[in-house]
């Protein structure tokens, strides 16, 4: 079972064109669209001078296999 998005899902309405941009600059980045929007977010408020604690990376890959003897 996958635990709940910390994330604040919401609409966002853009341009299609800026969208086609972010679309573009994601592809070249290996991200989604959405990675990149926020991505591009945190570089415009740090530029700004907001700081912001790292984002907490989701964990990847395949968990990590039980010894012999461990019991779930």
């Amino acid at each position: 079972m996958s635990q709940p998005s910390q994330k604040k899902a919401f609409p966002l309405r853009l341009d299609p064109a800026l969208y086609a941009a972010i679309e573009r600059s994601a592809a070249g980045d290996l991200r989604s669209v959405n990675a990149q929007v926020e991505c591009l977010l945190r570089e415009a408020l740090s530029r700004r001078g907001v700081r912001l604690a790292e984002p907490v990376r989701a964990k990847r890959g395949r968990p990590a296999k039980k010894a012999e003897g461990d019991e779930a």
